[in-house]
């Protein structure tokens, strides 16, 4: 069971991407495409109905390991350990590169992104999403009040292994010296969704989830093995969706924002 898809916030980034990669792939192929820091590989199913081949990589080793087990039936797939601040990938080599959650956890996000720059073809696609500086104070009043003092907790926004959140323009800055131009940008997660996973999400998950953290090497010992996703969709699904579809109704057209996803392409 993927019980990931329960929460509001994880559900809008899915959502986010398969939608997404849905209208892209109706303008253009995708050859050979890269999830960048894969994680579990729990996107990778979505992926590979877009590209005809797919290189999944993360810099931590269980995960990779966890991810080629969980989805050794697909034969498109390629797992491989990676830093995403030094990738061993050739230069121009990826048409499209989808990356979850994963800049703000890499030694520099602007060297991610040269990075992304290089290993993708002209006229190749970014989808990128991330946690955003401009939470809404629903989501964590602790330390939206703590920002006025250029202070921060590991609580809230700053759980899950997060040093630091994301600053949408700094992304544009970053991707246009890389030749990427920006093509949609949309909020995943209001002040009602953020209200509702308020603290509780990054608690369970430092307690229950392997590698909780997102870090390469962090020992998974004492953690619930079955909290792993397969890729069974719980029920339960269609409220989060619900939640979701009113918090983007009343509030979807503001700055604040749990994540943000952004779409780039490279220049030809």
């Amino acid at each position: 069971m993927n019980y990931k898809l329960l929460f509001p916030t994880y559900r809008s980034r899915y959502r986010y991407v398969s939608k997404t990669l849905q209208a892209l792939r109706q303008a253009q192929s995708f050859p050979q495409g890269l999830n960048l820091g894969c994680g579990e590989g729990d996107y990778d199913p979505v992926l590979l109905r877009y590209v005809d081949q797919l290189t999944s990589c993360d810099i931590n080793e269980a995960d990779i390991d966890f991810a080629r087990s969980s989805n050794q039936a697909f034969d498109k797939v390629t797992y491989q350990v990676e830093d995403a601040c030094q990738l061993s990938l050739a230069s121009a080599s990826v048409d499209l590169i989808v990356s979850t959650e994963v800049i703000e956890h890499v030694g520099s996000s602007e060297q991610m992104m040269v990075e992304i720059g290089r290993v993708l073809k002209p006229n190749g696609v970014l989808v990128l999403t991330f946690p955003s500086i401009d939470f809404p104070f629903t989501y964590d009043p602790i330390n939206r009040i703590l920002s006025f003092f250029q202070k921060k907790i590991s609580l809230g926004a700053y759980a899950f292994g997060h040093d630091r959140l994301i600053d949408t323009e700094a992304v544009k800055r970053w991707a246009s010296a890389q030749g990427l131009e920006l093509i949609q940008e949309q909020n995943l997660g209001n002040y009602l969704v953020g209200l509702t996973e308020m603290y509780w999400v990054g608690i369970c998950q430092s307690i229950l989830k392997p590698n909780a953290n997102n870090l390469s090497g962090q020992s998974t010992k004492g953690k619930t093995k079955g909290l792993r996703p397969s890729h069974k969709k719980p029920y339960l699904t269609v409220l989060t969706d619900a939640l979701i579809q009113v918090d983007d109704f009343l509030f979807g057209k503001g700055k604040a924002a749990v994540c943000k996803g952004m779409v780039f392409r490279k220049k030809r």
